[in-house]
C-alpha cells in the first residue's frame, strides 16, 4: 500500500513507518521537521498542501498532536483551544482533506492516549482533545464506507517513562512497537469505528 504518515519522525511515528516498511509497504512520511513533506497539524492550510501534494493512497495515518498540560485553575482559554487545534480539529482536517485523495475501501488511523478515559491531574486539556478524537472518529465510521477509519490509544510509552512516568502511578507502559502494530492492525484489516486501546 502507498500510505501517508503524518508525525513520522516521533517516538510513535518512527515505529509505525518501521513496522510498516518492514511489511512491504509504501510509507509517505510527513512531520514538522520534513523536508520533502512539511505539515503543521495544527494549521488547515498546511494540512491541505500535504494532500493535494501527496496525491493518491491507500491509507493516511497520524500520529501527531499536542495538548498543553496544567491545573484545570491555570490553563487558560487559548491552551485549550491550541490543544484541541493540534489534537483533534488536526485529524479531523486530515480525514476531511483526505477523503479526496484515499483509495476506494482505504482507511484512516488516527491517535487519541489513555488521558481520554483515565486523566490524571494536569491532563483535562489533553482528555478533551483525546475524547473529541474518539469521539469523531465512531461518527465517521457511519458515513464513510466504504473507506474506514480507526484510532489507536496508547497509555504512556516505554520509552517516555524516565520523563512522564510520575504522571502515571501504578500504570504499566507500553513499547511504542506494540503501539505501532495498533497501527498495522488498523491499516492492513477490516475494522471500522474502532477505538484500540493499549492500556
Amino acid at each position: 500500500m502507498r500510505i501517508l504518515l503524518v508525525g513520522s519522525t516521533g517516538t510513535i511515528g518512527s515505529a509505525v513507518q518501521q513496522a510498516l516498511t518492514e511489511r512491504g509497504h509504501e510509507v509517505l512520511g510527513a512531520s514538522r521537521s520534513s523536508t520533502e513533506r512539511p505539515v503543521e497539524i495544527s494549521d488547515p492550510e498546511s494540512i491541505a498542501r500535504l494532500i493535494q501534494n501527496t496525491g493518491p493512497v491507500e491509507a493516511i495515518a497520524c500520529a501527531a498532536g499536542h495538548a498543553a498540560y496544567g491545573r484545570v485553575t491555570e490553563l487558560t482559554g487559548d491552551q485549550y483551544r491550541a490543544s484541541f487545534e493540534s489534537k483533534s480539529m488536526g485529524q479531523i482536517r486530515l480525514v476531511l482533506e483526505g477523503l479526496g485523495v484515499l483509495a476506494r475501501g482505504g482507511s484512516f488511523t488516527l491517535i487519541s492516549g489513555v488521558l481520554g478515559t483515565h486523566p490524571v491531574v494536569t491532563s483535562s486539556a489533553a482528555a478533551a482533545a483525546n475524547g473529541a478524537v474518539e469521539a469523531f472518529a465512531r461518527a465517521a465510521a457511519l458515513e464513510i464506507a466504504p473507506a474506514r477509519i480507526n484510532v489507536v490509544s496508547p497509555t504512556v510509552l516505554s520509552e517516555s517513562w524516565e520523563k512522564a512516568g510520575h504522571m502515571f502511578p501504578g500504570v504499566e507502559p507500553v513499547p511504542a512497537r506494540r503501539v505501532a502494530n495498533a497501527y498495522v492492525r488498523s491499516i492492513e484489516g477490516a475494522e471500522t469505528g474502532q477505538v484500540y486501546q493499549l492500556f
